[in-house]
């Protein structure tokens, strides 16, 4: 399978899960099925970027969810005040 994966949350290394039982292991139960769907879905021309996506989202970001959140969140003002 090669060397780990690694990347940094909040300034800490960490493993990032590198592979389908991994990955599902890493997730919260309830979206797991959603993970078991996209991979058994995900074409030869797919599975990589459906298994970056899900390797991503199995390591949580607290930091990087609340900028999403509040982009998400300006982006709704400007909609309503245009």
């Amino acid at each position: 399978m090669g060397e780990p994966l690694k990347t940094f949350v909040g300034g800490t290394e960490v493993d990032v899960p590198n592979s389908i039982p991994d990955i599902r292991a890493a997730l919260p139960e309830e979206r797991r099925a959603e993970f078991e769907r996209a991979i058994n879905e995900a074409g030869v021309h797919e599975i990589q970027a459906v298994m970056r996506h899900w390797m991503l989202e199995a390591v949580p970001d607290p930091e990087a969810e609340r900028i999403l959140e509040r982009l998400a969140q300006d982006e709704a003002e400007r909609r309503n005040v245009s």
